[in-house]
């Protein structure tokens, strides 16, 4: 993974919705139960928007009851980073994308085992890859 890759803002207000740039980019949030992924049950591994960094895989989302989409833990080590997020008079723990700073959303200490961490990711910081489900060749159209 190379690290805090350049990205061009003209660029990127064109390729991603006025949504998607205010979430990464300006560190809004989105309505709770208003994302695409919030309730996603399909296979896959979600990417950040901005850079396409493989970030989570659906293996470890589960349903927290928050409304955004909720992850024990990140693909691999590195590919999520956290800081101090002192904003609106909380102390919060922000996740940021490690390849490019995209701003995913916040980290809480009360998720499930095997970590006990809750990623709680805005649906708009990511695009989900849905996995292959191949049928069994008696079943080809």
């Amino acid at each position: 993974m190379t690290k805090k890759q350049p990205i061009d803002d003209p660029m990127l207000r064109e390729r991603l919705t006025p949504e998607q740039y205010a979430v990464t980019q300006q560190s809004a949030t989105e309505p709770a139960f208003s994302g695409r992924y919030y309730d996603e049950k399909s296979l896959g591994i979600y990417h950040c928007i901005v850079c396409g960094e493989s970030l989570f895989n659906s293996a470890a989302k589960y349903d927290s009851g928050s409304g955004w989409p909720s992850f024990h833990s990140p693909m691999q080590r590195g590919a999520v980073e956290t800081r101090p997020d002192n904003s609106h008079g909380m102390q919060r723990t922000e996740a940021v994308c490690a390849n490019c700073d995209a701003h995913l959303w916040h980290v809480f200490e009360d998720g499930p085992q095997p970590t006990g961490l809750r990623f709680c990711i805005n649906s708009n910081a990511l695009e989900l890859e849905q996995e292959d489900v191949a049928k069994p060749d008696d079943q080809q159209d």
